[in-house]
C-alpha cells in the first residue's frame, strides 16, 4: 500500500499534466478568439466598402448586372447594398414660434396642424402675450396647490 507521501505526490504529478493541458486549451482558445474577432472586423469593413461601392454605380450598374457578371449571387450584393448604415441629414431644432415640419417620404413637406378652438386652452388668462408687447390686461394667478 502507497504511504501518504507517495499518494499526494501521484495526485501533484496527475493534476500537473492536467493543468498543463487546460492551460493549453485556454491559451489556444483565447488566441483563436483574438484572431476571430480581428477577422470579424475586417470582413465587416469589407462588407461596408462593398455597400459604398455599390451605392456609388448604382446609377451605371444594377445588382443584377454585376451578378451576372461576378457571379456572386444577386441576394449577396443586395444584403450588402441594404447593410449600409443610412447617413440621414440631421434634423434642425425648431425654434420658438416657427412651425415644426415634417417630410414624408415622398418629400413633401406638411406642416404641423394648430388645434380647433375647441381644443385650445380654456383660460387664456394664465399664459402671457406671445406678441411680446406689453400686456396692459389684468391677469388672473392660478395657485398651485
Amino acid at each position: 500500500m502507497a504511504t501518504t507521501e507517495e499518494i499526494e505526490r501521484r495526485v501533484e504529478e496527475a493534476d500537473a499534466a492536467r493543468s498543463a493541458k487546460r492551460a493549453a486549451a485556454a491559451k489556444r482558445v483565447g488566441e483563436l478568439a483574438q484572431l476571430r474577432a480581428e477577422v470579424a472586423e475586417k470582413l465587416g469593413d469589407i462588407e461596408r466598402e462593398l455597400g459604398d461601392v455599390l451605392a456609388e454605380s448604382s446609377d451605371v450598374i444594377g445588382v443584377d448586372e454585376l451578378a451576372t457578371f461576378t457571379d456572386v449571387p444577386a441576394a449577396d450584393l443586395t444584403q450588402w447594398l441594404n447593410g449600409r448604415k443610412a447617413t440621414r441629414p440631421k434634423r434642425k431644432r425648431s425654434t420658438a414660434g416657427t412651425p415644426t415640419t415634417k417630410s414624408d417620404a415622398s418629400g413633401q413637406q406638411t406642416t404641423a396642424k394648430t388645434p380647433p378652438a375647441s381644443q385650445t386652452s380654456a383660460s387664456p388668462e394664465l399664459a402671457g402675450p406671445r406678441n411680446g408687447a406689453a400686456d396692459t390686461s389684468t391677469r388672473i394667478l392660478a395657485s398651485v396647490t
